[in-house]
């Protein structure tokens, strides 16, 4: 009797299905991936619990803008409330320095661009300290 001696072949992995998986989670995951976002502005959100009072910084800019959109930068009335008037009075108060706290003062009732439009001008004249000023609630 004579036997035959069969080579045995190495079996062999296909490798190339389960690297389009691969490649498939990870562009999934890559798409579907939320990436924290950071503001150009910081701003300092007002507290729901009761807070001391703080003292007024001397060195600080005010602009307050009523339920009709007017504004008022340290009690100065602006002649509108466009943004280039918001910047030139913002540039005469602050001249240079633009580390001096900006507070932001608006009714309930003040139409909401106003709020954008003073923002995004102190944004664009490079003032990182913006706090929006709000009222303890007794309720």
């Amino acid at each position: 009797m004579k036997l035959q001696h069969h080579i045995k072949e190495e079996p062999t992995v296909d490798l190339t299905s389960l690297i389009d998986v691969v490649f498939l989670l990870l562009i999934f995951f890559m798409v579907s991936t939320t990436f924290e976002r950071q503001a150009l502005l910081k701003v300092d959100l007002p507290e729901a619990s009761v807070v001391e009072d703080r003292a007024e910084t001397p060195d600080s800019l005010e602009l307050v803008i009523d339920n009709e959109g007017r504004m008022f930068l340290n009690n100065q009335r602006l002649i509108d409330s466009e943004a280039r008037t918001i910047r030139a009075a913002i540039e005469q108060a602050a001249g240079e320095n633009r580390n001096i706290p900006l507070i932001l003062r608006a009714d309930r009732q003040t139409p909401h661009h106003h709020v954008v439009t003073a923002m995004d001008v102190a944004a664009q004249l490079g003032f990182m300290n913006l706090s929006i000023a709000t009222d303890r609630s007794d309720g």
